[in-house]
C-alpha cells in the first residue's frame, strides 16, 4: 500500500520501501539533471501533482522533473537550490552579495517569478519558510521563501519538480509549482564523504563531511539518519576604490568593499523513518535540524561617510553583519487501508526557521551624544513557525459507466503560523542606528499568528485507454485575510504510444505572509549612486498608511500549459511545453521613496517619531504580470555491453515576464511633492521583468566505463538586463557558457572525484562606471552564475 501522496510500496516481505527503490540513483527524462549509476527510467512512478498510485512519468499529465539524489550530489555545490539550477533549466538560483544577509538565505525561482511563489514540500507535507525577507535590490526582493540549503544533499533520494500550478491540490504559495524532496528510505547500508575545494583565485576554500546511514528497525520499519558539515571561506570579487582624495576619500586605488560569497559554518542532521504494523497502520516521521553561522558585508564606509567617526576610524570601515540560523522540523503521522480499500493519511507537521542577527560596526549618533560608541551590536532575531494538521482519504471506485477505476482523494487541513521579531539592542536602534544594518526597534518587536482551514477534492481517471483526466478543487479560509476558492483540469491524450498530448487550465493564490505584513527594518541600500538609509515598513504600519500603502490581499493566478510527449525511440523521450501565468495584484516592495522635508514634517506631524532613514518603502499589491514560457526537453540513455553506459539531457526553457498593470499612484505621494512612483521603472522592467535570462539551456551527460565515470555539465545563460531608472544606465550583459566537469574512479566500496565547476573560469561584465559605486563594485548582483569564478574540488567516499 503507498500512502497518500509520499510515495510508498509494500515489498513481498513486508517491509515499506520507496515506491522508485529499484530507480535510485536515475533521473526521470523530462529534466536537465545528469544520471549517474542508472540510466532514466520513464515508469518512474511519481508522488507530485497527483494521488492516483499508478500514474508514472512518462504518464504524467503535467511536466515533471525528476533529479536523482545521486545526481544532485555529482557537482562540486552542497547547496540544493543552486544544483537544482544547473540541472533543470527553468529554475534559477542568483547569488547576490550585499543584500543585508540575504546572502545566508538565497531563494530560488521557478518559471521567472518570485521565490515565495514556488511551494516546497518534503515527502510530500508542506515546508515551512523562513524568517528573513530578502531586502536587497535584487531578484526576489520582498519574499520570504523556504530554506532549501537547510536540507541536506546526502539525505536526499529523488527531487520532483513540477512546472505547473498545484494550489488546487496543495493550497497557498503552489503559483509557479512545486518542489517536492523526497527523502532516503534505505533500511541498510550508508556511506561517509569528505570534500575540499577552493576557487581559481585562491579564496573561497570550502569543506565539507557528511555521513548518511540505514538501520532496520526490526523486520517491518527503517530510520535513516544523515549528517553534514560544512565550512567555507569568504571570496571577494570587489573592484577598488576609485573615488578621489579630493571629495574626501583616503582609499583611492585600494579593494575596501566586499563582493562575493559569504563566510559560513554550518551543521545540519536529517531523519527518515517508518514502522509498519500491518496494513491498518503505518508509522512515520521525518525532519532534521540545521544551524548556519555566516558573515556577510555591508557597503564599505568611507573617511568622510556621515556614518564615519574619523577620529576613530580614519580611512573608514567595512560593516560586517553577522547571521545565525537555525531551522527546524520534525513530521509525524500514521497511514494505512481501513475498511473498503480507502486509503488514509493523517500527520502532524512542525516547522521553525530563526534568524538572529548581529553587526561588528558603529552608530554614528550614539557617539555623538555620549561620546563612545559599541563597535558590535545585537540588532534582533526573527522567527517563523508552522503547525499543520493534515486528514487525506482517497481510495479507487469501480464505477460501470467508467472503463478504468476512478481516484477520488479528499481531505482537509489545519495550518496554524506565527512570526515573531524580537528587538535588538537599544544602542543599535538609537536615532540612525548601527551603521550598514540598524537594529530591530523595542516599537517594531511583536508576535502574530493566523491560522488557516482547508478542504480539498481530487479526481483523477482514464477516460479511454488514450485519455486521462483529472480535477482538483480546493477551498482556504484564512482568519486573516479571508477565503480562497482555486480549481484545476488536466488532461492528456496519448494518440500512439510514441505520441501524446497534454495540457492544464488552473487557479491560484499566495497568501500575504506574516513577514511581509509585519517585517520592520532600517538598512542601508544603494539607491542610484547614493548610499541612504531605507525604512521598511509592513502595509498596516502607520508610515506606510500615512504614505498611501492599503490593507495586503492575496495574489490570484490562473496558469495555462500545453505539451507535446514524444517518445522516438526506446531510450528517448521529447517534451516541449508552452505555458502562460497570470497574476493578479502581486505582492512586492514599493520603490524607495525618498523622503523630502515636506514629506518628513507630514510623517512627524502625524505621530512618526525617530524617523531614523531617508527613504521608506512598504508592502503592497500594486501589480499585475503576465508570464510566458516555453520548456523543451530530450533524453536519451544507452546501456552497452562491457559495463558501458551514456546518458545524455538536453533542456531548455524560454520565460519572459512583464508587468500589465500597475495600480494609480497613491495621491499622497502626489500632493508631498514627492514626484515619485510607488513602482518604478527598474522595479517594473526589471525585478518584476527580465532582469533573469530569457533563454537557458543545459546539456548533461554521463559516460561510464568501467570503473570510471565522466560526468559533464554544460549551461548556457542567455543575455539579461540590469535595467535603472536612468535609463541612460541600463546595463545588457551578454550570454555566457559556463561548464562543469568532474570524473570518478571507484575502487571497491572507494570512490574518487575530482571535479572543477566554471572550468572555463566565466564572469559576467564589469559594471559601467556610473553602476560601480565609484569602481568598488565590479559586477552585476544580477548575475545568474555568480561572479567568483572557476571553482576546483576533490571529494572521497566510502560506501557500504
Amino acid at each position: 500500500m503507498r500512502g497518500s501522496g509520499l510515495g510508498f510500496s509494500r515489498s513481498a516481505d513486508g517491509i515499506v520501501v520507496s515506491a522508485s527503490a529499484a530507480l535510485a540513483g536515475s533521473v526521470a527524462a523530462g529534466t536537465g539533471a545528469l544520471s549517474q549509476p542508472l540510466a532514466p527510467r520513464l515508469d518512474n512512478v511519481i508522488v507530485t501533482g497527483t494521488r492516483s498510485q499508478e500514474r508514472t512519468a512518462a504518464s504524467s499529465l503535467s511536466p515533471i522533473d525528476i533529479i536523482s539524489g545521486d545526481s544532485l550530489r555529482s557537482t562540486g555545490s552542497e547547496e540544493l537550490g543552486a544544483v537544482l539550477a544547473r540541472l533543470v533549466p527553468s529554475i534559477n538560483f542568483p547569488r547576490p552579495s550585499l543584500v543585508d544577509g540575504a546572502e545566508l538565505a538565497r531563494p530560488a525561482q521557478l518559471r521567472g517569478l518570485s521565490p515565495d511563489q514556488v511551494l516546497v514540500l518534503v515527502n510530500g507535507k508542506r515546508r515551512h519558510t523562513g524568517a528573513f525577507v530578502n531586502l536587497g535590490g535584487a531578484i526576489g526582493r520582498g519574499s520570504a521563501p523556504a530554506d532549501l540549503n537547510a536540507i541536506p544533499l546526502s539525505a536526499v533520494e529523488r527531487i520532483e519538480v513540477l512546472r505547473d500550478g498545484a494550489s488546487a491540490r496543495y493550497g497557498s504559495d503552489a503559483i509557479a509549482g512545486v518542489i517536492n524532496v523526497i527523502l532516503k528510505q534505505d533500511a541498510q547500508g550508508g556511506s561517509v564523504s569528505a570534500k575540499y575545494g577552493e576557487y581559481k583565485d585562491g579564496d573561497g576554500a570550502q569543506r565539507q563531511v557528511s555521513a548518511n546511514g540505514g538501520f532496520e528497525l526490526g523486520e517491518n520499519g527503517f530510520l535513516n539518519l544523515t549528517l553534514e558539515g560544512g565550512n567555507n571561506d569568504y571570496t571577494n570579487r570587489a573592484g577598488v576604490d576609485l573615488r578621489p582624495a579630493s571629495i574626501g576619500s583616503t582609499t583611492y586605488g585600494q579593494q575596501v568593499f566586499r563582493q562575493g560569497e559569504p563566510e559560513t559554518e554550518e551543521r545540519k542532521l536529517f531523519l527518515n523513518g517508518e514502522y509498519s504494523l500491518g496494513d491498518a497502520a503505518q508509522l512515520y516521521a521525518f525532519g532534521g535540524y540545521s544551524k548556519r553561522k555566516g558573515e556577510t558585508a555591508a557597503f564599505y564606509r568611507a573617511s568622510n561617510n556621515s556614518g564615519n567617526i574619523p577620529a576613530l576610524l580614519p580611512n573608514g570601515y567595512l560593516p560586517l553583519i553577522l547571521g545565525e540560523l537555525e531551522d527546524r522540523s520534525l513530521a509525524l503521522g500514521v497511514r494505512g487501508e481501513l475498511a473498503g480499500d480507502w486509503r488514509y493519511d493523517l500527520s502532524l507537521n512542525y516547522g521553525r526557521n530563526e534568524y538572529e542577527l548581529s553587526t561588528r560596526t558603529i552608530n554614528r549618533q550614539y557617539y555623538d551624544d555620549f561620546g563612545s560608541t559599541p563597535f558590535s551590536f545585537h540588532n534582533g532575531t526573527l522567527s517563523n513557525e508552522q503547525k499543520q494538521v493534515n486528514l487525506d482519504l482517497a481510495r479507487d471506485f469501480e464505477l460501470a459507466w467508467l472503463p478504468y477505476p476512478l481516484t477520488v482523494a479528499f481531505g482537509a487541513e489545519y495550518l496554524h503560523q506565527n512570526y515573531e521579531l524580537e528587538a535588538g539592542d537599544p544602542a543599535s536602534y538609537y536615532r540612525n542606528g548601527s551603521q550598514g544594518l540598524a537594529g530591530f526597534r523595542d516599537a517594531d518587536a511583536g508576535d502574530w499568528s493566523r491560522h488557516n482551514v482547508a478542504q480539498y477534492l481530487d479526481l483523477e481517471t482514464n477516460l479511454t485507454d488514450k485519455l486521462g483526466v483529472s480535477a482538483a478543487l480546493r477551498h482556504e479560509d484564512y482568519s486573516d485575510f479571508g477565503s480562497n476558492v482555486s480549481g484545476s483540469l488536466s488532461g492528456r491524450y496519448d494518440f500512439t504510444p510514441r505520441v501524446a498530448l497534454r495540457g492544464s487550465v488552473s487557479t491560484g493564490f499566495r497568501a500575504p505572509s506574516l513577514a511581509q505584513q509585519h517585517f520592520t527594518l532600517t538598512s542601508s541600500q544603494l539607491i542610484g549612486s547614493t548610499l541612504e538609509e531605507a525604512g521598511t515598513f509592513p502595509a498596516d504600519s502607520q508610515v506606510a498608511r500615512l504614505l498611501g500603502a492599503e490593507e495586503l490581499k492575496a495574489e490570484k493566478s490562473r496558469n495555462y500549459s500545453l505539451g507535446l510527449v514524444l517518445n522516438p525511440l526506446d531510450n528517448l523521450q521529447v517534451t516541449a511545453d508552452v505555458y502562460r501565468i497570470d497574476i493578479r495584484d502581486r505582492i512586492t516592495l514599493s520603490s524607495n521613496l525618498s523622503l523630502n522635508p515636506a514629506a518628513i514634517a507630514y510623517l512627524q506631524a502625524n505621530g512618526v517619531g525617530n524617523i531614523n532613514y531617508t527613504t521608506a518603502r512598504y508592502f503592497n499589491n500594486a501589480v499585475d504580470t503576465r508570464t510566458k514560457g516555453l520548456d523543451l526537453v530530450a533524453s536519451y540513455r544507452q546501456q552497452f555491453a562491457n559495463d558501458v553506459r551514456w546518458n545524455t539531457t538536453l533542456g531548455y526553457n524560454y520565460n519572459s515576464t512583464r508587468v500589465t498593470d500597475v495600480k494609480a499612484n497613491p495621491a499622497v505621494l502626489d500632493s508631498l511633492g514627492l514626484d515619485l512612483l510607488r513602482v518604478d521603472r527598474r522595479e517594473r522592467l526589471g525585478l518584476l521583468g527580465d532582469t533573469t535570462p530569457k533563454h537557458k539551456l543545459t546539456f548533461g551527460n554521463d559516460f561510464k566505463l568501467g570503473d570510471w565515470t565522466l560526468r559533464s555539465n554544460l549551461v548556457r545563460y542567455g543575455k539579461f538586463t540590469s535595467y535603472q531608472n536612468n535609463a541612460a544606465n541600463d546595463q545588457t550583459f551578454d550570454a555566457a557558457w559556463l561548464l562543469d566537469l568532474a570524473l570518478d574512479y571507484a575502487l571497491g566500496n572507494w570512490l574518487f572525484t575530482v571535479g572543477g565547476d566554471n572550468v572555463t573560469d566565466e564572469r559576467p561584465e564589469r559594471l559601467l562606471a556610473a553602476n560601480s559605486s565609484g569602481g568598488n563594485l565590479k559586477y552585476s548582483t544580477f548575475s545568474p552564475y555568480g561572479y567568483s569564478g572557476a571553482f576546483y574540488y576533490g571529494k572521497v567516499s566510502y560506501s557500504w
